[in-house]
């Protein structure tokens, strides 16, 4: 069988909670750069590999799969080297993690994605910022970032569904809420400050991850910094839930 590649863009949040599982757990991989700002995930030779055109994907071996849960779920039952706490073979402790998973896609992901594109991303995509898309979004990931304090962080252990260990949910969700690194400071601020848990447990996520964490989310650190400079050159009362706050006094 020859060596796994992984189809990714690090500025995707799944693409990075692909990538760092791999790191985490020493399996060896080749990681093949899809540039999504060039629309290379619109050419032929990567609809090759993902018929819909999405990042992240596999192709290990003769087997090609997309969609980072399916993704992390398939690394973590194939390689015998992976521990049993990313995706645990007792069922009742995999169907916790399954439904967070399930969880996320129509909620923190739907919000934070939604947030970030439409007042932040969207010009690097070749895309207008849409401000009502983006006040829509925010309400979801606020609301979203409640259930994740107060249901999925509401057991004993640190991570979530109340586990004692890592699982691939919290490397899921983690990659997620580090997305919002691409808004204004004092918006994230806004957004994670209520939320004591979250901030807790995200720090652990890196913490247990590390160096690995951080090395993958280098480039969303860098990117973040340009569009925070020209957020604020641009709009200096800023077009932000910050902003729109103190309008509102």
């Amino acid at each position: 069988m020859g060596k796994l590649r992984v189809y990714v863009d690090r500025m995707s949040q799944p693409s990075r909670a692909v990538l760092i599982f791999c790191k985490v757990n020493k399996i060896e991989f080749e990681e093949h750069l899809v540039n999504l700002g060039k629309k290379e995930h619109k050419q032929p030779e990567f609809r090759a590999i993902n018929p819909l055109g999405l990042v992240p994907a596999i192709h290990d071996g003769g087997f090609k799969l997309f969609e980072s849960h399916a993704i992390l779920k398939y690394l973590a039952c194939a390689y015998p080297s992976v521990p049993d706490h990313w995706y645990p073979a007792d069922l009742s402790k995999r169907a916790k993690i399954d439904s967070v998973l399930d969880w996320h896609h129509s909620n923190l992901r739907r919000g934070s994605a939604g947030l970030v594109l439409n007042r932040a991303l969207a010009p690097a995509l070749g895309l207008p910022l849409n401000p009502q898309a983006a006040s829509e979004a925010e309400i979801l990931l606020k609301s979203s970032l409640s259930i994740l304090e107060t249901v999925w962080l509401s057991g004993n252990g640190t991570f979530l569904a109340g586990g004692y260990q890592p699982s691939v949910a919290d490397l899921s969700l983690a990659c997620e809420v580090m997305q919002l690194e691409l808004l204004d400071k004092r918006d994230v601020d806004i957004l994670l400050g209520p939320h004591e848990k979250v901030r807790k447990w995200l720090e652990k996520v890196k913490e247990v991850t590390s160096p690995h964490f951080e090395e993958v989310h280098e480039k969303i650190y860098k990117v973040s910094k340009r569009f925070r400079s020209q957020m604020l050159n641009a709009h200096p009362n800023g077009n932000t839930i910050a902003s729109s706050r103190q309008s509102k006094l």
